[in-house]
């Protein structure tokens, strides 16, 4: 990849700017790169969680996507919330027709406020129809058991387990994301086909994590598309959302969970 690279959010709008869409840009201009976004859903959220969420039409997201790989060279596509089950089919369609490469797929099902966002009923297809098209996914705990199937990994060794699972299940690489787990550093665990690698960091103390999980994967989408090795990749991520975190501690916006500050080289920790 030479010249700026050209990343694609396809996930859901939060109107509060920490999450979704709105998030991923963000992150993508942190990280210098030149940011779009398909819109799969809307929904209606503010940093106390969501209120309401409607799916956008599986055709009209189909002419999103069309519309930016027909006209613009895709270095990255980072995949968030999809909405409803015919938005699968409609964004696999395209991510196969257009040969999208760097997708990183970060399954959103339930909200951190435990609001459903597609549940179980998208997990079969986001196995079947995106899992192969995809260099990555990135779900956290809850996300990985509805996605495999199982209970909840409560541990680094259920985090493999679970991993193996879904790599048999079809997905190239999985990160597993153990930020709940419940003690010791913020632990992710990349199984990438061959081997294991721990990624790990000091928890934060800190309310504001609204949109951490759609930061890391937008992060990982960015590194990629910017020429980054895999394991690069997620190393840079890591420490790009540990420094927002840090960065975005005192900020006050809103009454509940604000997001991190992913423009901190630009003023640092305030």
């Amino acid at each position: 990849m030479t010249g700026l690279a050209k990343i694609l959010s396809i996930a859901g709008s939060d109107p509060s700017g920490g999450a979704g869409a709105q998030g991923d840009l963000k992150t993508f201009s942190a990280l210098g790169c030149y940011g779009m976004a398909a819109l799969s859903a809307l929904t209606a959220q503010n940093t106390l969680g969501v209120q309401a969420v409607q799916a956008v039409s599986a055709d009209f997201v189909a002419l999103q996507i069309e519309a930016i790989f027909a006209d613009i060279n895709v270095d990255a596509v980072k995949i968030g919330m999809i909405g409803a089950t015919k938005n699968v089919e409609a964004i696999a369609t395209q991510l196969r027709r257009f040969a999208a490469k760097n997708v990183v797929f970060d399954p959103v099902l339930v909200a951190s406020g435990g609001h459903n966002l597609g549940g179980a009923k998208l997990a079969a297809p986001m196995r079947e129809k995106l899992f192969p098209l995809t260099r990555l996914v990135t779900p956290n705990l809850i996300e990985s058991a509805l996605l495999a199937g199982g209970r909840m990994p409560e541990n680094p060794g259920e985090m493999r387990a679970i991993a193996l699972r879904l790599h048999a299940l079809g997905a190239p690489a999985v990160l597993v994301k153990g930020g709940h787990l419940p003690d010791g550093e913020a632990l992710d665990l990349l199984y990438d086909g061959a081997d294991f690698t721990e990624f790990s960091a000091p928890r934060v103390d800190t309310r504001n994590t609204h949109g951490t999980g759609c930061m890391l994967s937008a992060a990982i989408a960015a590194r990629l598309g910017q020429g980054a090795e895999l394991k690069q990749a997620i190393a840079d991520a890591k420490k790009f959302l540990s420094a927002a975190l840090v960065a975005g501690k005192s900020l006050e916006i809103g009454a509940g969970h604000g997001p991190p500050q992913p423009f901190f080289a630009l003023w640092g920790d305030r």
